[in-house]
């Protein structure tokens, strides 16, 4: 291999090593909701849907598949422009 092969290949694994750590969901907090639809796109905590890799992989901002930890009681009570935070998955 030359120089620029062996680069290339050992910046490629470094990618996909972060990549595989950040894969997940994030660890469960208690005392906290998982509130469907309040995320910023690439924000969420995991569920983005069929394809994603959990954690950070929401595409839209307000994603309805995708939630967000947020303090118990309070995820109906956030306001977004396209409505409030559910404990359910939301279709848009």
């Amino acid at each position: 291999m030359n120089k620029p092969t062996i680069a290339l290949a050992a910046a490629t694994l470094s990618l996909l090593a972060t990549a595989a750590v950040q894969a997940g969901p994030v660890a469960a907090q208690p005392g906290k909701d998982k509130c469907y639809g309040v995320a910023l796109k690439g924000k969420n905590d995991c569920a983005a849907g069929p394809g994603t890799s959990c954690a950070g992989s929401s595409t839209t901002d307000y994603q309805g598949n995708a939630w967000k930890y947020v303090a118990k009681g309070s995820c109906a009570k956030i306001k977004t422009p396209k409505g409030p935070g559910s404990l359910t998955p939301k279709k848009r």
